[in-house]
């Protein structure tokens, strides 16, 4: 069983930056993708981010080049630095894995409990 657990969402005004984290704890073996997916009120849960054992990474178009995704294999950890946030990026962001390991699908296997994120002035 893994257990994952989120943390640094909260309110941020529009252009702002905020970092999210994630630790995992159970069996993350190098075969196994981390990342970020949100869930936004009304609308389905969609990839943000996410990022092989060996550093490959896949975005979604709506956050290119403000988003980073990173990876701690030691710690069993995944970051989520957010830049230039906009009032639509305002949603639940939830860390998972995927033990299927393909970075070209999006087919989640464990999710964390979510952290809100909202962007407003």
């Amino acid at each position: 069983q893994v257990q994952l657990v989120e943390s640094g969402g909260g309110l941020v005004q529009p252009g702002g930056s905020l970092r999210l984290s994630c630790a995992a704890s159970g069996v993350i073996n190098r075969f196994v993708l981390m990342g970020w997916s949100r869930q936004a009120p009304g609308k389905e849960r969609e990839l943000v981010a996410a990022i092989s054992y060996g550093g490959r990474t896949k975005y979604s178009d709506s956050v290119k080049g403000r988003f980073t995704i990173s990876r701690d294999n030691a710690k069993n950890a995944v970051t989520l630095q957010m830049n230039s946030l906009k009032p639509e990026d305002t949603a639940v962001y939830y860390c998972y894995v995927d033990y299927k390991g393909q970075l070209d699908y999006y087919r989640p296997d464990y999710w964390g409990q979510g952290t809100q994120v909202t962007v407003s002035s």
